[in-house]
């Protein structure tokens, strides 16, 4: 059973600064960048002009340690709590939803278990103790 848990950092507007910040100051290599421009499109949620400049998604390595960056989609400030969460990554989809529903107990979903363009099994919940987790499950969906 392989299961990873990533930092995740959530910015306001600013990750790729951020970004370019730890390139320098860590010696930080980026495996993985992505705005919201270069997501494919969803009328349910058209993008104004200043969001598809935002990250949406960036993997950066530092050491031997792997760090997860991106930008809130409005770009607007990050509720406490928020701006550094905690990425489950699994290659099972059953591991993964046994894993969000053991942490949905007393908690808060933001974003159901569902499969995605980028993965089979992604989803968001609070824990009951406020800390939040993005539960990301590796390999091709279905989309």
């Amino acid at each position: 059973m392989s299961v990873r848990l990533t930092p995740y950092l959530v910015f306001p507007g600013t990750a790729g600064e951020a970004i370019a910040f730890y390139e320098k100051a860590l010696d930080a290599q980026v495996l993985f960048k992505q705005s919201y421009g270069e997501m494919p499109a969803n009328p349910d949620y058209p993008l104004v002009d200043e969001q598809k400049g935002l990250i949406s998604h960036a993997m950066v390595q530092v050491g031997e340690s792997q760090l997860m960056f991106s930008d809130s989609d409005e770009g607007k400030p990050i509720p406490q709590g928020n701006q550094v969460t905690i990425c489950i990554t699994t290659k099972d989809a059953s591991l993964s939803k046994k894993y969000f529903e053991g942490l949905k107990e007393g908690g808060t979903v933001i974003l159901d278990l569902h499969e995605a363009f980028f993965s089979p099994a992604y989803g968001q919940v609070r824990d009951k103790y406020g800390v939040t987790f993005h539960l990301f499950t590796e390999g091709e969906s279905m989309n």
